[in-house]
């Protein structure tokens, strides 16, 4: 069974964070205080043309991020 992480989701997919994974904690703390934690909805709103960087919307706001950085945030795809 693959794990599905947030840099495979698509523009207009719906997924809910499950766990972040990863060795690099500074990276992760970066990521909770953005407001990535278990349980939030994240949908992808926009998408560069090159595919990178993305744009995710939770907690009612807009967030950029490059997928290198949210390649070990584990999700559950609901929409």
């Amino acid at each position: 069974m693959s794990v599905n992480t947030l840099n495979n989701l698509k523009r207009g997919q719906k997924a809910r964070v499950l766990k972040i994974n990863g060795e690099d904690l500074a990276l992760k703390q970066r990521l909770l205080d953005m407001g990535i934690t278990r349980g939030v909805i994240i949908t992808v709103s926009k998408v560069a043309p090159l595919g990178d960087p993305v744009c995710l919307v939770l907690r009612g706001y807009n967030l950029l991020v490059r997928k290198d950085d949210v390649k070990d945030v584990e999700i559950e795809v609901i929409g």
